[in-house]
């Protein structure tokens, strides 16, 4: 039986997939892309609508999980597999994941919450630091 959690996000994608990458609801004008990743434990494939931050040709994720004590799971599969596939407006393409630190994580981060004021909400209700995750396209 599927979960609430994986029933929205798969309304969400198929929103996302039937208007080329806008959705409305809780993500309306939010920048949203898709991202195919690989179970860290499992190795089966997941995917997941997450927000984004564009950066000089590359794409900022924030594994915020609303601000829980804990990082989200597609932040575990992208440190054990960090060669995913992105859906992004109608296109498909194939991308290699990083962690950022230091002074760079923090521009990024601080650049999201000043255009998405809930992000720095997430980071006020955690002790942990908010992951940024940088998806550089390959080729």
């Amino acid at each position: 039986m599927a979960s609430a959690a994986s029933d929205f996000n798969q309304q969400v994608i198929d929103e996302f997939r039937a208007n080329s990458g806008v959705v409305g609801g809780p993500f309306s004008g939010m920048p949203l892309l898709i991202l195919h990743h690989r179970g860290a434990k499992s190795g089966e494939e997941r995917v997941s609508p997450l927000a984004y931050l564009e950066d000089g040709g590359r794409y900022a994720l924030f594994a915020t999980k609303g601000g829980a004590p804990t990082n989200p799971g597609w932040y575990h599969n992208l440190t054990a597999h960090p060669e995913v596939t992105v859906e992004l407006g109608g296109d498909e393409f194939r991308a290699r994941a990083e962690e950022v630190m230091g002074e760079e994580r923090d521009r990024l981060y601080g650049a999201q919450a000043q255009r998405r004021p809930q992000f720095a909400e997430y980071e006020r209700n955690t002790t942990r630091k908010i992951p940024v995750i940088v998806l550089t396209p390959l080729g």
